[in-house]
């Protein structure tokens, strides 16, 4: 009968030798997860202390182990980061946009302060030291950062090369509370007037604008989509002839380096399609639109280039931001419409009904981000004082 095999996590006999130097040598056979034994050895001034250290590197390495990727906690944080980006591309289940935005703040937020670190090094308090100093110059790129650092290690933890995430325990990032900013219904009627001249200024040279910006902000202001989800608009998703005219929000639009500006089919969550209840001011905005282009295709853009294809993003918040500065209103971006549709529902019908036309699941994200508050107490509170203190007489 053979000689029974050592049981995986353990290890053989400790054997201990003299150095020509003085130290002592002590050596054993550890029996990794994989299967295969391998020699795992430490110095020291003594026999003893060559052996205690041999038993203390054992200990650890029953902690770590390598999984079947080849990979250990000794392996360098940058091979981590090649087979997590690998194994989201096997997933599949992120949208190639998050996948870029994940791999652009992997490489240039984590990488360079752990590219020279094994995984065995990355602990709770190097993480938590790197996301506070880092936070400290952009609460945004902090915020990216735990987000991938916390996914890679807890890929490795998953495929057992490491046994805990040390993202679990560091401290919760801080922030400044910032009050969401909306507009007044002054301030969206001067960008109105802004559009408006711009569009009919005399022209010397050149195309003459379309009209499409101001259409764009109407679009806006009646559905609270944001910027990408209005140009991803399709005649298929306009209802104008039904009993309450209606546009239904179910893409955007995607500008990627290297690839073609197109249009996803769904907004930036899928959970956020919605069909939205038209106001008299943006009807009128797509029906001039419409006119104006004279376009059936159903599956065709509602907003799109002379040539067709879909705006970008940024040319129209460039243009908005040129238009603005001439005209020399501040602070308008896209975003801040969307904000300002929130804080008008909100005052008047409360936070769940601004969740549900922002296509929030959380109306805690709503208030957040979105609604700006407003001071003003109910003057009722005045009467009911009055009631209950007034004096007689």
């Amino acid at each position: 009968m053979g000689r029974p095999r050592t049981p995986i996590g353990t290890f053989g006999v400790i054997a201990t030798r003299t150095q020509p130097g003085g130290n002592y040598v002590s050596k054993a056979r550890y029996r990794d997860w994989d299967g295969k034994n391998r020699l795992v050895q430490s110095t020291g001034p003594s026999r003893s202390a060559a052996e205690r250290k041999l038993k203390q590197k054992l200990a650890e390495r029953t902690l770590y182990q390598p999984g079947f990727n080849g990979m250990s906690a000794d392996s360098p944080f940058p091979e981590l980061v090649a087979y997590w980006l690998e194994d989201m591309e096997i997933e599949d289940r992120l949208s190639r946009t998050t996948r870029n935005l994940y791999e652009r703040d992997m490489r240039t937020l984590v990488l360079p302060a752990f590219k020279d670190l094994t995984l065995r090094e990355i602990g709770v308090a190097r993480c938590d030291y790197f996301l506070k100093h880092l936070a400290k110059r952009s609460y945004s790129r902090a915020k990216h950062a735990r987000v991938v650092l916390r996914l890679a290690i807890a890929l490795a933890v998953r495929h057992e090369i490491l046994p805990r995430n040390p993202m679990d325990h560091v401290s919760r990032l801080h922030r400044k509370k910032t009050i969401p900013d909306a507009f007044t219904i002054g301030e969206v009627q001067e960008i109105r007037a802004a559009i408006k001249a711009w569009e009919s200024r005399r022209i010397l040279a050149g195309p003459r604008p379309d009209r499409q910006l101001g259409q764009i902000v109407e679009v806006m202001l009646g559905t609270s989509a944001r910027i990408g989800e209005v140009l991803a608009i399709r005649l298929q998703d306009i209802d104008l002839d039904g009993p309450i005219p209606t546009a239904r929000i179910s893409g955007t639009i995607i500008s990627r380096k290297g690839e073609p500006t197109h249009r996803q089919d769904h907004p930036k969550t899928d959970r956020s399609v919605r069909r939205v209840a038209l106001p008299s001011f943006a009807l009128h905005a797509i029906r001039s639109r419409l006119l104006r282009t004279g376009e059936t295709e159903p599956g065709a853009l509602l907003f799109s280039t002379r040539s067709g294809t879909p705006h970008t993003t940024n040319n129209v918040r460039r243009l908005l931001r040129d238009v603005m500065d001439e005209a020399g209103v501040e602070n308008v971006t896209p975003h801040r419409f969307r904000r300002t549709v929130a804080t008008v529902i909100n005052d008047a019908k409360g936070v769940l009904l601004a969740s549900e036309l922002l296509g929030h699941t959380d109306p805690r994200i709503t208030v957040q981000h979105y609604i700006q508050r407003n001071e003003t107490v109910n003057p009722a509170t005045a009467e009911y004082l009055e009631q209950a203190f007034g004096r007689a007489g």
